[in-house]
């Protein structure tokens, strides 16, 4: 009786393991961009990376995001499984019910928590090797394409009249999405652009038409109140120089409703996985432990505990 007592025990055991299961899959959606963009990709890559990463128990879903504003705002009606990237300082002027987000503010919006950088939206100025300009004051009676509604046109506009360019610069009617041909064709003198780099526009204007692109001086970068970044000599084809420009830092960020192992595991297999990721695309080359200091406000407990393992030092405001 007692033998038979302790076969019905065992095999109740051995049923036991057997229907538990051998990790607890994370799934998680991650809204970035308009598809066909950069960081649309970005978002896929990231996904292919984490599943990858993680032997498959972190599944993430890449759903096309209509801008970073509305990222943000999708805080108040997203569970723990929602990851959204945004400039930092968006995150800022949201819980501070500022600029787009007045009279819009809600308490979600303090829950906010970020877990890693990507590649930054970075400036490019750049210009036809037969244009003669190798400096923004060069740029006066030229024919330059800012482009339409994005942040680098934006951002152009903005860098014209803080270099004292207003009105002296023939600003080219014309989409982005034209500035190579443009360029080729001797239409315009020189675009700007704003994306991760190495920018696909900026490769493919250097490799056929020959450009340069304009760096700033730390005196400008001062005045343009944006993050001072630099792109390697030898990034696109004809430059011998380091590029001095500015960024605009991007972070993926989630709230406090996401768990804390979640959010270790998706912010460790992102900084193991991310030499692959750079391994299939250059964005992710700039992508470093020093962008670290480019997130303001708090990083998700998860994610500090990972920090914290990896040696990675985080400043006060962000523990």
């Amino acid at each position: 009786m007692f033998d038979s007592f302790k076969c019905l025990a065992a095999g109740l055991a051995a049923g036991v393991m057997l229907a538990a299961p051998t990790w607890a899959e994370t799934r998680v959606t991650y809204k970035s961009a308009k598809a066909g963009t950069s960081y649309y990709q970005m978002g896929v890559q990231i996904a292919e990376a984490m599943k990858s990463g993680s032997d498959g128990e972190i599944i993430v879903t890449v759903e096309e995001g209509q801008g970073s504003v509305q990222n943000v705002m999708e805080v108040r009606a997203r569970g723990g499984d929602y990851v959204f990237t945004t400039p930092p300082v968006l995150v800022n002027l949201a819980q501070g019910g500022k600029a787009m987000f007045e009279g819009k503010g809600d308490p979600s919006f303090d829950e906010i928590r970020a877990l890693f950088p990507i590649p930054s939206l970075t400036m490019h100025f750049v210009v036809s090797a037969d244009s003669g300009i190798n400096s923004f004051e060069d740029m006066e009676g030229k024919s330059i394409l800012l482009g339409k509604g994005s942040f680098g046109a934006r951002e152009g506009e903005k860098y014209l009249k803080l270099f004292g360019l207003e009105g002296k610069v023939d600003i080219a009617d014309a989409e982005l999405s034209n500035a190579v041909a443009a360029l080729k064709n001797g239409q315009i003198d020189g675009f700007v652009t704003a994306g991760s780099w190495p920018a696909p526009n900026v490769v493919e204007a250097a490799a056929s038409a020959g450009v340069n692109v304009l760096s700033l001086n730390d005196e400008q970068v001062a005045q343009t109140k944006r993050a001072r970044l630099v792109i390697p000599a030898g990034t696109y084809a004809g430059q011998d120089e380091d590029i001095v420009t500015t960024s605009l830092p991007v972070v993926a960020y989630t709230t406090t409703k996401m768990d804390d192992e979640a959010a270790y595991q998706l912010t460790k297999t992102f900084w193991e996985s991310k030499a692959a990721m750079a391994d299939a695309a250059a964005w992710w080359g700039g992508v470093d432990a020093g962008l670290m200091e480019n997130i303001s406000g708090k990083m998700h407990p998860g994610a500090i505990r990972y920090y914290e393992e990896a040696g990675i030092a985080l400043t006060d405001d962000q523990m």
